[in-house]
């Protein structure tokens, strides 16, 4: 049985983060042993690992905040759920461990035959996409949306969400490789950011959507990224940041501010989680797993890892240069 536990926090966050063997825990009155199926990571477990992140656990600390599990071991006086049970692991508990114990009361039982590694991936970036999509602005058939880091997790679940209710979207990335892939996918338009051929993001977005009024702009990036999205925005419209993936301040022109009326708004997760209520909660994650059940769902995969490798994984994971998410993942995946 191996944990990926870091003891220390740092700006390398592959050097702070080991695998570590321990024995099977004895297991008390209502808990289950579970063995994990897959558990992504995130980039706020990258953030967390190098101590940026918004809530940080008290060290030591084992990774990963969500992921897939199977029931393989009852505790004294558990009824359920069965042997052999794939159940949806607790947000924020420690899921880069091939082994966790759990109480079986607070299990929620996921469907055994659909693809574990999509399923592994259903209460961190999934949710954050369609709240995003419905909770900021009345959007309806044919209106456009526009995004950039468009290639991350939360853009490729933006992509297919919004593609689901109808909408258009405008999906902005860093690269111009990324353009045909995201196509490929399914992608309305696809816009490296910044200048490109003399003309800037916005002269570019105006041409591509035949001067469609963009009412909401979503921001994973901040810096100069924030102000290049706020410029394609019309007047009254929301933009939401959400991430910080250049670890720069968001900036925003005074001019779109102001002459545009723009509205800025945050978005965390953790957050949602700890002020919407249990029906609202079961009734995003009910609509998402269901969507992946269906196979309406689904995020691309860079690479997967078994927990020895876990340095690699995160290496990879923060590099950054990569079209699809990195995940853990146990023996039975491994065979």
């Amino acid at each position: 049985m191996l944990k990926a536990e870091y003891q220390e926090r740092g700006p390398v966050p592959q050097d702070v983060i080991q695998a570590v063997q321990f024995e099977e825990p004895e297991l008390q009155e209502g808990q289950v042993l579970l063995e994990m199926l897959a558990s992504p990571i995130n980039p706020s477990d990258v953030l967390t690992l190098t101590g940026e992140y918004g809530m940080l656990p008290p060290l030591p600390a084992i990774g990963g905040n969500e992921g897939i599990a199977k029931v393989i071991k009852h505790g004294p006086n558990v009824s359920g759920p069965d042997i052999g049970q794939t159940v949806l692991l607790p947000v924020g508990s420690g899921t880069w461990a091939t082994h966790m114990v759990a109480d079986a009361k607070g299990l929620i039982p996921l469907p055994n035959d659909v693809d574990p590694v999509q399923l592994s991936m259903i209460t961190i970036n999934p949710p954050t996409a369609y709240l995003l999509l419905n909770d900021f602005v009345d959007l309806q058939e044919g209106d456009w949306v526009i995004q950039n880091a468009a290639n991350s997790g939360v853009g490729s679940y933006l992509t297919s969400l919004a593609k689901l209710r109808g909408l258009k979207i405008v999906n902005v990335v860093r690269r111009a490789s990324l353009v045909e892939p995201l196509l490929a996918a399914g992608a309305d338009v696809v816009l490296v950011d910044g200048e490109v051929g003399g003309k800037n993001l916005a002269q570019r977005v105006e041409a591509a959507t035949d001067g469609a009024q963009i009412r909401l702009g979503i921001d994973a990036v901040g810096g100069m990224a924030t102000a290049r999205l706020g410029e394609t925005l019309c007047d009254g419209a929301t933009l939401v940041n959400y991430g910080a993936l250049s670890r720069e301040p968001c900036l925003l022109a005074p001019s779109v501010i102001i002459f545009k009326d723009i509205t800025v708004r945050g978005f965390w997760l953790a957050k949602w989680f700890g002020t919407a209520t249990l029906e609202r909660q079961q009734e995003v994650l009910g609509a998402i797993t269901g969507l992946v059940a269906e196979g309406k769902l689904s995020a691309p995969v860079h690479a997967t890892y078994p927990l020895k490798d876990i340095k690699e994984a995160v290496r990879v994971a923060a590099a950054g240069e990569r079209n699809g998410k990195v995940l853990m993942v146990g023996e039975a995946l491994l065979k």
